[in-house]
């Protein structure tokens, strides 16, 4: 649990970050705006005005008041994020105005880029990928993650 009296201001500014900061009690998960966190509106935001956001965020959280935020208050946190980014897709999306979308509502996801990642998958050219090229296409992708991390990482799991 976290005690409100001991997050330091790199913490709050870390939690308004991670949790959508001052913005997630506008109903907004894009994070805070400048003029929300410049409090006076002054054009510059002082590291007060920022554990203020934060203490005001954590506030938000901390919804039986008691200073501690628990696992079911971060829970709670987390699913009504997670319900306002749901309506936001479905409002974007839904072309027929139906309330739900299909797949065909649904944008494609790579596009071009997901056809030019299958055909370098599929080495032999033969329109599907073996296991063997997946493996060799996963074993690439490690190498290249490990290589732009500087040698740390992606070699999580032998699966």
């Amino acid at each position: 649990m976290i005690k409100a009296g001991k997050v330091t201001g790199a913490a709050l500014v870390a939690l308004m970050v991670i949790g959508g900061g001052a913005a997630w009690a506008r109903g907004n998960d894009r994070g805070p705006d400048f003029s929300t966190l410049d409090a006076d509106g002054d054009g510059r935001v002082t590291q007060a005005e920022l554990q203020a956001a934060g203490q005001a965020r954590f506030a938000g959280v901390d919804t039986n008041g008691d200073g501690v935020l628990s696992l079911e208050e971060l829970q709670a946190q987390g699913s009504h994020r997670a319900a306002r980014r749901a309506a936001h897709i479905i409002e974007r999306f839904d072309a027929d105005g139906d309330g739900a979308l299909s797949l065909e509502e649904l944008p494609r996801r790579g596009g071009d880029r997901a056809e030019r990642m299958f055909s370098r998958m599929d080495s032999d050219s033969d329109g599907a990928i073996s296991e063997a090229e997946f493996d060799a296409a996963r074993a690439e992708m490690r190498a290249h993650m490990k290589e732009r991390r500087g040698g740390f990482g992606g070699d999580r799991d032998s699966n």
